[in-house]
């Protein structure tokens, strides 16, 4: 997600009620945050008697920490109190010793990667990070204020992995700072941001590849580990850095187990392509200012935000900081294990309608490439459901039959050096796009969107995304330079068997009848033993009921104009579903009824977690 749209989706919001305590205990603004701070850290002075107060500031990859502490610094001058603040990124190594130490991480092989967009996730912490000598400096002037019985002084501390267990058990107050994954990558692109050890900003382009592959990785490994170990004393909603929310932890758990027991959704995030169509942009009525929309991530988990109306107030936080926080109750207990506390599927739309071309000729790699090239935690497979198609829509999936793939990769390979055309037609089979056909893709399958359609594209698990591009159609990207190409990666992982024969037989399915009742029906669209989740359609007059007995459920409203999904014990827990939104059912919901409030049958498509799921492989 380098280029994210600015445009923040007005109507993906979920109402919750989670009590009128919850509600008063929230802070509004930061200078209201700032002047509440202020009274809380006068109070612990007060209370200890002479002792110093120490208190941290930290949070998720950009985060912006200077309004509030010149705040805070601003309140305690007027009250004639002695503030220090403390910033904690000059505990970092150099810029040349993390390059060293992230070389591995971040290869430089151009022959393999042109543009160095892949790399490997970086496994270790903040600690990792930091110089010895320095922090281990800063752990004995901390313990010493803090031991300190006559210091009477505010300390602030601020800065990303300040939080960490070093040195956590020193202060008095740990704020975290969250920030959702846009606002993260707009900040970046806007000179708000430089690399962990940095003090002059990379390329935006090598800055986000080392923010995928390590900073946004240790930040969110420690928010993970101070939601584990209950070590926040306030979550902070950061995004506006002059209105940002401060949240009593309490209550913050509250607001996440209230949204856990309820239908919800993400709000999504739209990016422009060089293939991209125009059916989002009119639906949804996105801003002039998108030339196209190529991209719609409405459930990319590690992507999007959740917006929670709670009282009068607006709240946005990462949905993986949801997914970390209420794992089990999203998830069920069964899938925190089998994929880590993460969140398993991805959703997003491809949009081609009344596009200039097709996607590029692309395929993806396997469970045992992403392990040991990229440190991933599986295979990349991916499926599409046709949802609306125009003149001529077709979707490139395998080889025909009469296809030498070996010459197909050859021509990829002198087209990526020479820019020369290849008759993709004659080697890459397609199938006729109609509203209904599921195409499975399990990772090294070739395969491409045709222009024309829009497809709603379910994936697995990945952290980073593993598209290699075959051939581009020699197009240039929207910054005028040519697309990249990948034909080593593709190379190897490409499964040259799969033809037009296997496409039908395999993962093209026709649906297959689950079970039926009086005005409803729900169907197998498409299974594969490759691939851990199921596919479904529900097709209905009126209601159908469902029950998540644990496992989550995903519903998209492929065809209707609008339904209801409301608990079937709790039926104030509910969410009203417009066409195309993306909703996830949480495993621990249960029974739930869709009911239709328009005038037309609907159809809604349906993932689920396969059953046996955990014997799959990963």
């Amino acid at each position: 997600m380098f280029n994210p749209h600015p445009y923040d989706d007005p109507t993906a919001i979920n109402k919750l009620n989670p009590g009128s305590e919850t509600v008063s205990s929230i802070v509004s603004g930061t200078k209201e945050s700032a002047a509440f701070l202020t009274e809380l850290l006068i109070k612990k002075l007060d209370a200890n008697n002479g002792k110093n107060v120490i208190i941290a500031l930290d949070g998720y990859a950009s985060a912006q920490f200077d309004q509030t502490v010149n705040l805070i610094s601003q309140n305690m001058g007027m009250k004639s109190v002695k503030v220090t603040v403390i910033s904690f990124y000059d505990v970092y190594k150099s810029t040349a010793e993390l390059d060293v130490q992230f070389s591995e991480n971040l290869p430089l092989d151009r022959e393999k990667d042109p543009v160095l967009l892949y790399g490997k996730l970086f496994k270790g912490t903040y600690d990792d990070l930091m110089d010895a000598h320095k922090i281990e400096a800063l752990e004995k002037k901390l313990t010493s204020i803090k031991n300190d019985k006559n210091g009477n002084e505010i300390f602030i501390v601020f800065g990303c992995g300040c939080a960490s267990k070093r040195v956590r058990s020193l202060y008095d107050y740990i704020l975290f700072f969250d920030v959702t994954p846009k606002k993260a990558i707009l900040r970046a692109k806007g000179g708000l941001y430089t690399n962990l050890g940095d003090s002059v900003a990379r390329p935006v382009k090598t800055m986000l590849r080392r923010c995928y592959y390590i900073d946004f990785e240790v930040a969110g490994h420690l928010r993970w580990e101070l939601f584990r170990t209950n070590a926040i004393d306030f979550y902070v909603s950061s995004d506006d850095p002059e209105n940002i929310k401060l949240i009593p932890y309490k209550s913050f758990n509250t607001i996440m187990s209230a949204l856990a027991k309820q239908p919800f959704r993400c709000r999504p995030v739209y990016i422009e392509g060089v293939w991209g169509g125009h059916y989002v942009t009119k639906l949804r009525h996105l801003p002039d200012t998108m030339k196209n929309c190529a991209w719609v991530f409405d459930l990319i988990p590690l992507e999007v935000s959740i917006v929670a109306e709670v009282g009068d107030l607006m709240l946005e936080f990462p949905y993986f900081t949801f997914v970390q926080k209420e794992g089990e109750a999203l998830m069920g207990a069964e899938c925190v294990k089998k994929f880590h506390g993460y969140f398993p599927i991805r959703f997003n739309y491809d949009d081609t309608f009344h596009s200039s071309g097709n996607m590029s000729i692309q395929v993806h790699s396997g469970h045992q490439y992403n392990v040991e090239n990229y440190g991933e935690y599986g295979r990349q497979d991916e499926s599409y459901y046709i949802v609306a198609t125009g003149h001529d829509a077709k979707t490139y999936v395998g080889f025909t039959e009469t296809a030498d793939p070996k010459e197909f990769i050859q021509l990829t390979k002198k087209s990526e050096k020479d820019y020369t055309p290849i008759d993709y037609e004659k080697y890459i089979n397609y199938v006729k796009s109609e509203p209904g056909i599921q195409v499975i893709l399990p990772a090294g399958t070739i395969h491409s969107s045709g222009r024309n359609q829009v497809i709603l594209e379910i994936g697995s698990l990945t952290i980073g995304s593993y598209t290699y591009k075959m051939y581009d159609y020699l197009r240039a990207d929207l910054d005028g330079k040519p697309r990249p190409i990948h034909t080593f990666h593709g190379e190897n992982v490409l499964a040259t068997e799969r033809n037009t024969s296997w496409v039908n037989d395999n993962i093209v399915q026709k649906p297959q009848l689950v079970k039926s009742g009086d005005g409803w029906a729900e169907y197998i669209v498409g299974e594969h033993d490759l691939v851990y989740f199921s596919l479904r359609r529900l097709e209905f007059e009126k209601t159908i009921e469902g029950n998540t007995e644990g496992k989550f459920h995903v519903l998209t409203l492929i065809d209707g104009e609008k339904v209801r999904i409301e608990s079937l014990d709790n039926p104030e827990l509910n969410y009203t579903q417009n066409y195309l939104d993306v909703v996830v059912v949480p495993a621990n919901m249960g029974r739930y009824i869709v009911r239709n409030l328009g005038n037309q049958p609907v159809c809604i498509h349906k993932t689920m977690l396969k059953d046996g799921f955990i014997n799959d492989r990963p």
